[in-house]
This record gives C-alpha cells, structure tokens and sequence, in this order.
C-alpha cells in the first residue's frame, strides 16, 4: 500500500527527535510535526471537511506549506496548490473549477481573498498561516493545533486522489492535473538514490512550493527523512546566504536562477562547500552557464529531470556523470536524460506508431506516476491519454544508448524562466483588445530566460493601439510572466497551409535560425 502520511509515521517513529523544518526562527521535529498535522487534519475535519474535500493553498514557501502537505492526505482531503504568480482571475477560475471548500493563505495572498470572492468563488473557510495577526474573518492555523486532538490517519492511498494540480490549458483555461499518492510517490522515490538523499540531507526549498518539480524534492526528501530550510521566495541572495548559514547539502534551481547565484557569486563571494547536490529542470542549462557554474560550485554535483505536471511530474534525469564537457559523455550533455525507474518511453509518429532509434516524433510516457485525467476535462484528457500513454507535446528523439534529445514542441508551449506559457491563452487574453484583429505568440530565444512570450498582432484597420498598451491589456486576464515581452505588429497575413491551418512553426522559424535548438 503505498500512501504519502507513510513517511511521516515511519521519521516520528525512528527519527523523533531530528530536525524535520527549520523556518523564521521555528525549529520542529519530526515528532512534534506529526503532532502538528494530526491536530490540524482533526480541526478541518471539525469544520466539516470530509474525504475528498478539496483543500488549496496560496502562499509562500514555509514549514506550513509543507505541513499542508501531509496534513491534508492526513485528513482525507485533496491537495489544491496555486500558483503564487497567477492573477486572481487565474486562480478564481482553478478554485471554482474544483469546488474548493477551504483556502489557506499567508500574508502575501491574504489580499488577494477579496479580489477571489469578487470572481464568485464560494469557500466555506479561510485558514490564515501567515506571521501576523489573524483576519477576523479567517481561523488561525496554529489555533486550529492547539484546540484539536490529534485524530488517525485517513490512510488514503494507492490510486487515491491525492491532489489536482492546475498548469496552464490549450483552450485559454487552467487545466487541473488528477495525481494519485501512487503517481507522486513514484517521483519521489526515483529521485532518493540519483539525488542521494538520506536524513543528513539538508534540504532547501528555494524554487516555489506548488510546483510539482519542488514536490517531488519535497516527497523524496521526507520520505527520506531529511531536514527541510525554506525561503519564502527566490532571490539569489537569499539562497546563498541560507546555504552558508544552514550547510545546505541539496537544492532545486531552474537554469535561470542558476545563472542569477553564479552572477551573485562572481561579484560577492560567499561559502558553498556544503551544496552537494543540486538539481535543475523546466529547461536545458546552457553548456557556458553550466561551465559557470561548476567552476563557482566545485563541491556540487548537477542533474537534470525532464517532465511535466501530467507526470507527477518526472520522465527523465540526466545524472552528474553526464555533466560534463570532456570525455566520453560530453555529448551527452545536451540531451534530457534517460528514463527514471518505473517508467517507460517512445517515439511516436502522428498515427501513434513508435519510431526508432534517431527519429523525430512526438514523446510519449508510460508508468505509475502518469496522471489519471484532467479533472471536469474529458476531451482534453482524451488528447493527452492515449491507452496509458501520457503525450507530452514535445517533439524528440530516443538514441541508440536511450537518452531522450527535445527538439521541438508539438504544443504550442513556451518555456520562459522554468515557467509554462501555453500561446493560446496569451492569445485569449490578446484577442479581448478591441483593437487587435488577429494574434500569433511565440516564444522566441532570450539568453537568461531560455524562451522569450513573443506576440504578432495584426490590428484592425484605423487602429492604432501601442505596444505598451497591449501589454498593460494582458495583465488584466494572466499572469505577468505570461504577457508578451516583444510586440511585432503585422502588415502582411500569417501563413497558412493548405487546408487553412495557421503555421506557427513558420512564424517561429526566422527567430530560431542559427540556433542549436529549437526550443529551450
């Protein structure tokens, strides 16, 4: 039986009195955040929170956010984490779109609680974790703690809904991503041994914590039972200076957050002898900034996952020994990686056949961690789940030794900063312009980004709308991260195919030219 609480009975049992969270001057251990959860689990079942009930939180990275994480399996409710960058419009939508009962927030998110009702979310209760007073019209976390008993363990398990966990859809909407305690527990394992990960770990949470690539960290971390450090949010100070301060021994950065510490490094030097592993994903490193960075972290060892939320989200790693530039498996570099424990993967064409060795085609993933659908999204689930078979949408090719080379992408989906950006809700956003006739967006290359949100508008004829208009436009409908950065406004149409199908890989292509790949 395989159960995500598991971990936390067996660290209380046999590590109870070791470091389990170290935050903001909090120090609990694992004995004590067993207590903690089980108190909090009997509170929200007080309030009438029932089994499958689901549960999301906004906040920042904190011991809470990881207590949330057990605590709500704990009671038998569903993990609903939010993405801190979206707009209230975004998150309003996910929060309705799964019939959210409850709603923890800290005090960056407490605000946004009105802009969320004004939506028409309906919640049944608000559960502040934040460093000040409690709102008078929320509960305080630590009150729910300290006036419940513990209760039992929910136990639920196996193919158990463990969470909907909401990225970013091709039809304009957030798409919620069914995860079972089996698909996030299978990430989490393969990473144990590749991460080398035990209860010395010190673990740092440093990239956001409702991303799926923090989660799989976070569950092969407790699993483990390491110890867990947070910053609330990522600035390259802040992780250095919670390194040297903690002897951090593991992290997860994305390519560009790499690149922002070793700029930090280069102009303020600082102790990193004791990051031992560190690991990236949500795009390939560039071998300059790779370079970089092994030479400002000597003592660190890199690997890279691939995947995404539909897989719990892990596909492939690419361990330390690939990391390199010399020898051997140099040229291996480039590549995503190989399969992870328990999964399998294959090439296919646009008629689902599987392709050799060498060949360009759609990749697709089989295992335990695959999603089971797309809640309330039948069709779209329909698309992307074929025969056990998740679609990732991203084009590649297998060679002859199994590692997995991305070159471009099925999905109109743009990578910016380790961050999805699926064209097509830009393009909603864009079209809500009285202005705009027509609109393309892309994503075209940026050295510190990976990928820049690219827009091709065609106005109406007599309009005259400027760029920077359009773009304070888009920030009424998505998140910022999605806006387009670059506005090319058209005369000519957009290039179609013969049975009128728009090519957006020709309106890709002259900015990807001369490039090694063509995506990041």
């Amino acid at each position: 039986m395989i159960y995500l609480t598991q971990s936390i009975h067996r660290n209380a049992q046999i590590y109870a009195n070791q470091t389990a969270t170290v935050c903001n001057g909090r120090t609990h251990t694992w004995s004590q955040f067993r207590d903690r959860i089980s108190r909090a689990a009997g509170g929200l079942q007080s309030l009438g929170v029932k089994e499958g009930d689901r549960c999301a939180i906004l906040s920042l990275n904190s011991d809470y956010y990881l207590e949330y994480y057990y605590l709500i399996p704990w009671s038998g409710a569903c993990l609903v984490p939010l993405n801190i960058r979206w707009t209230a419009k975004e998150n309003a939508y996910s929060l309705t779109d799964a019939g959210t009962k409850v709603l923890f927030v800290d005090d960056t998110f407490a605000p946004m609680v009105a802009a969320l009702k004004a939506e028409g979310v309906e919640l049944n209760h608000i559960i502040y974790i934040g460093e000040k007073t409690c709102p008078e019209d929320m509960i305080s976390y630590e009150s729910l703690i300290a006036d419940h008993e513990p209760v039992e363990d929910s136990y639920r398990h196996n193919d158990d809904l463990a969470g909907i966990f909401y990225t970013g859809g091709t039809t304009g909407f957030p798409k919620g991503v069914m995860l079972t305690h089996t698909s996030l527990w299978t990430s989490a394992v393969s990473l144990i041994a590749s991460m080398s990960i035990g209860a010395s770990t010190k673990y740092l949470h440093a990239a956001p914590m409702f991303h799926l690539a923090d989660n799989a960290m976070t569950q092969a971390s407790v699993i483990a039972g390491a110890s867990h450090y947070f910053i609330p949010a990522f600035t390259p100070e802040g992780v250095i200076k919670a390194i040297s301060i903690h002897d951090i021994t593991h992290t997860l950065l994305v390519p560009v957050m790499i690149q922002m510490v070793v700029d930090t490094l280069d102009k303020n030097p600082a102790d990193m002898s004791s990051l031992q592993r560190l690991l990236y994903g949500a795009s390939p490193i560039s071998e300059s900034v790779l370079v970089r960075a092994m030479a400002a972290l000597p003592n660190t060892k890199f690997s890279q996952g691939y995947g995404q939320t539909e897989l719990s989200p892990l596909a492939t790693m690419l361990g330390e020994e690939y990391h390199t530039t010399n020898g051997p498996y140099a040229g291996k570099l480039k590549s995503a990686g190989r399969a992870i424990a328990c999964v399998e993967i294959k090439i296919v064409d646009e008629n689902n056949n599987r392709l050799g060795v060498n060949e360009i085609g759609e990749v697709a993933v089989k295992g335990p961690n695959a999603m089971v659908a797309y809640w309330n999204k039948p069709e779209e689930t329909a698309k992307t789940l074929k025969d056990g078979w998740v679609h990732t949408g991203d084009a590649g090719y297998l060679d002859e030794d199994g590692f997995l080379f991305l070159v471009d992408r099925v999905k109109d989906m743009i990578v910016s900063g380790g961050e999805n950006v699926y064209s097509t809700e830009v393009e909603n956003a864009l079209m809500k312009h009285p202005d705009i006739a027509q609109a393309v967006v892309i994503g075209i290359p940026h050295d510190k980004w990976g990928e820049q949100v690219h827009a091709e508008i065609i106005l109406k004829e007599g309009s005259v709308a400027t760029e920077s208009e359009i773009k304070i436009h888009c920030q009424e409908y998505i998140a910022n991260y999605k806006c387009p950065r670059s506005i090319t406004f058209r005369s000519k149409p957009f290039p179609i195919s013969g049975a009128g199908k728009l090519l957006k890989r020709e309106v890709r292509k002259p900015y990807w030219e001369g490039t090694e790949r063509g995506i990041s």
